[in-house]
């Protein structure tokens, strides 16, 4: 299972709902943050506190882990769809925000872009 994890409410509704779901299956979960460009202070780069929270989160719960985290990545939805394809996920989970929908027009989205273009099913989810 992949995570795509950012540091915000809906990354950790994501991360809680990956936790439940490997229990649940009982797989391992592939973390997956990106951070686009070189630029740390945008709001999907999660520092290495965030991840080594991330971390202890699923250790909690005895779910075997990886972190992978994608600098300089020229686009999101792209680097999270090939780390599910490098790690053959069987299930992708995604946080979700509400975007009115002239937002959803103009800026895109990386969640919906990962639900399209994904090889395997995608569980998203809203904080």
């Amino acid at each position: 299972m992949l995570l795509s994890y950012v540091p915000t409410p809906e990354g950790w509704a994501a991360l809680e709902q990956a936790t439940r779901e490997a229990a649940w299956r009982r797989t391992d979960v592939v973390v997956v943050n990106v951070a686009p460009g070189s630029n740390a202070a945008d709001v999907t780069f999660a520092d290495q506190k965030e991840l080594d929270a991330v971390g202890a989160r699923l250790a909690e719960h005895d779910i075997p882990h990886t972190i992978d985290h994608v600098l300089d990545a020229s686009d999101v939805a792209d680097a999270v769809l090939s780390a599910a394809d490098r790690h053959g996920v069987e299930l992708i989970v995604v946080g979700l925000r509400r975007r009115s929908a002239v937002g959803k027009a103009l800026l895109g989205s990386n969640a919906q872009r990962i639900i399209l273009g994904a090889q395997c099913p995608v569980l998203s989810v809203r904080p």
